[in-house]
């Protein structure tokens, strides 16, 4: 009987594509993945932003899948650019102060797939955390960048080959 289980999941786990165990489906004929720079084109330019993103993005390929990363053309293309980087006041207090701020970090992304085109998409993809505002911003900001960016790759990385 386990013999029989353990048979009947190897066919399922080898018969359509790449499996991870993040539940990613990647084509089996891609071989690599091209993360294009991704400029930061908000209104307000937060200088370490665009490096930030674009390595946070190879990174979770790299991590998560098989694919090597290539410079040039590869066989999936991401591409795009910091549309929004924007703090705005939140909740106001009785004396019209702001109590609590948001940054919001939003990224637009083009998803080429030159496997199989009926999985390319173009999307923002938009992500904010709140803080109090008697916080310093240059205290908190490379901490809140973090957890933004961490959660927007996520996202990316989800549309593309998790399909939801």
């Amino acid at each position: 009987m386990k013999l029989i289980f353990t048979i009947l999941l190897s066919i399922s786990l080898s018969s359509c594509g790449i499996y991870s165990f993040t539940g990613a489906s990647i084509p089996t004929e891609a071989k690599t993945i091209s993360v294009n720079y991704f400029k930061n084109k908000a209104a307000t330019v937060q200088p370490a932003l665009s490096q930030v993103f674009t390595e946070k993005l190879k990174d979770m390929f790299l991590e998560q899948t098989n694919l090597s990363i290539s410079e040039n053309e590869g066989d999936l293309i991401f591409s795009g650019f910091i549309s929004k980087y924007q703090i705005k006041p939140m909740a106001i207090k009785a004396n019209e102060t702001a109590d609590k701020n948001r940054l919001i970090i939003a990224v637009r992304v083009t998803y080429n797939n030159s496997l199989d085109s009926e999985n390319n998409f173009e999307h923002t993809f938009s992500r904010y955390r709140d803080y109090v505002s008697t916080q310093n911003i240059s205290d908190i900001e490379n901490t809140l960048i973090e957890e933004i960016t961490n959660e927007i790759v996520e996202d990316v990385f989800n549309k593309a080959f998790v399909n939801w």
